[in-house]
């Protein structure tokens, strides 16, 4: 085991600490207490808003090159320590330690790019309709921003978040998610390290009622939330109500489309990232296979193999190729939609059983269940866990049906040789995100990120998109 942490709010650039009633623990070795923590709630929200609301001014009009600086220095710093942060990482949230360093080196770059969006924000000069009118268009920064993240993604998500709002002369107030405080809270401290002025990024450690005051406060001008449909929901009544911006990522239900001209090593392996890696705990995760009439046996015996060979550990471990769930509760959700999924008449080709290991924690094992229907509930429920299902079908068109056949719409992918298929596809697939022979799951950071249907509401998130949610246009007029 390792030392634990005693982590403290930040608020106007200070360490606000008092007592730490919660924690938050290993999943891979429940004994070992990652972090202890303090229980935010208004009283600290309101603070918080307050210290970015007097940091606002002096933020929003430095030279851009200030903010490109502090994100640079930023992003140097956390590259510079991936391996502590990626271990930290990986021995809170239960990822293993590639995949920890992975979403390190992510976020360092994630604001290393947005280092460079401060110095890019730009508009038009247009000409008027009347005479000696001239027109110009320019960005500006909107005010506080609160963010709410989840705990799948605990650095690269905050970052992504971050980033871009201070980036365009923001500030903001962070809730992070209650099972990895201590891996945003390094993010943190890293900004402030590489000279984020007081107030500019505050964070509030808490339970929903810090989320709920966050919503709530009238001194936050928007609100950027990733978590489930369920919640998001809540935050977006809540928002809309006070005419308060608001983006909402909310989860899918990714289909991943394998046709009979599909090379099978190809298709199983795509198939055994995007559903199984990083424990199936991704929102662009491939939870429903549709794969059609002719590859249909061949591929989930190919699949179940891989799967079942997966070496599900501690986190920490070298050899492990797939940590825990991260709480008690997310495995809990697993199983729970593996008995609904064998009571419904699916057949488990490979794992479902309880799985006990020589150490406490919260593991899964990974599992792929066949013959479903594309409406029983594991093919129309978000598990987000290590569990696939297949859908067999006849056709092109009607694995197009069932992939679309869901409320959600965030990631979808096909394997196939051909052409006509991949581009029809591409166009007709009711998702943000399509991915031609690539796993669903895995996405750049300097591009759009978001969905459709009930996976996303409003602007979309990272690259260029980015400066339409965390800038608002202003329009002036001039004559000589």
């Amino acid at each position: 085991m390792t030392d634990t942490l005693e982590l403290s709010h930040w608020i106007g650039g200070e360490k606000v600490a008092g007592d730490r009633p919660g924690e938050s623990h290993n999943p891979s070795d429940t004994r070992d207490i990652v972090a202890r923590t303090p229980k935010g709630g208004a009283a600290e929200v309101d603070q918080a808003v307050v210290a970015a609301t007097d940091a606002f001014e002096a933020w929003s009009e430095a030279s851009p090159e200030v903010r490109f600086d502090v994100l640079d220095k930023a992003g140097s710093l956390i590259m510079e320590r991936r391996e502590q942060i990626g271990r930290l990482l990986s021995r809170e949230e239960g990822k293993t330690v590639p995949e920890g360093i992975g979403e390190t080196v992510r976020a360092a770059r994630i604001l290393k790019y947005f280092a460079g969006e401060a110095l890019r924000a730009h508009g038009q000069n247009l000409a008027s309709t009347r005479p000696g009118v001239e027109v110009q268009t320019y960005r500006q920064a909107v005010g506080v921003f609160g963010l709410i993240t989840p705990w799948n993604f605990p650095i690269a998500i905050p970052a992504w978040k971050i980033a871009p709002a201070i980036a365009f002369g923001n500030t903001v107030v962070i809730k992070p998610a209650g099972p990895t405080p201590a891996t945003a809270e390094a993010l943190i401290a890293v900004l402030h390290e590489a000279g984020l002025p007081k107030g500019v990024v505050n964070m509030i450690i808490g339970d929903g009622d810090v989320g709920r005051a966050i919503v709530a406060h009238e001194g936050v001008t928007g609100i950027s939330f990733t978590g489930s449909q369920g919640v998001g929901a809540g935050v977006a009544e809540g928002a809309v109500k006070r005419q308060a911006r608001v983006q909402l990522e909310m989860g899918g239900k990714n289909p991943l489309i394998v046709l009979d001209d599909a090379d099978l090593d190809r298709a199983v392996n795509i198939a055994l990232d995007g559903s199984f890696f990083a424990t199936g705990q991704r929102c662009t995760a491939s939870s429903r296979l549709i794969v059609q009439d002719g590859i249909h046996d061949r591929f989930v015996a190919a699949l179940a193999e891989k799967v079942a060979a997966l070496r599900v550990g501690d986190a920490l471990d070298p050899d492990t190729q797939m940590g825990p769930a991260v709480t008690e509760a997310q495995r809990d959700t697993s199983y729970k939609y593996i008995d609904i999924a064998r009571e419904s008449g699916g057949r488990i080709v490979t794992g479902g059983d309880r799985l006990t290991l020589d150490k406490p924690g919260w593991y899964v094992q990974p599992t792929l269940i066949a013959d479903t229907a594309p409406d029983m509930r594991i093919n129309t429920e978000e598990v987000f866990g290590p569990v696939a299902s297949t859908i067999r079908v006849k056709s092109y068109e009607e694995a197009l049906s069932v992939a679309n056949g869901v409320e959600f719409g965030l990631s979808a992918g096909i394997v196939t040789s051909s052409l006509k298929h991949a581009r029809d596809f591409q166009r007709r697939a009711k998702a943000g995100m399509t991915m031609v022979n690539l796993p669903t799951a895995g996405v750049d950071y300097h591009v759009p990120f978001g969905g459709s249907k009930k996976s996303s509401y409003g602007a979309r998130e990272q690259g260029f998109a980015a400066v339409e949610f965390y800038t608002q246009i202003k329009t002036s007029y001039s004559a000589g």
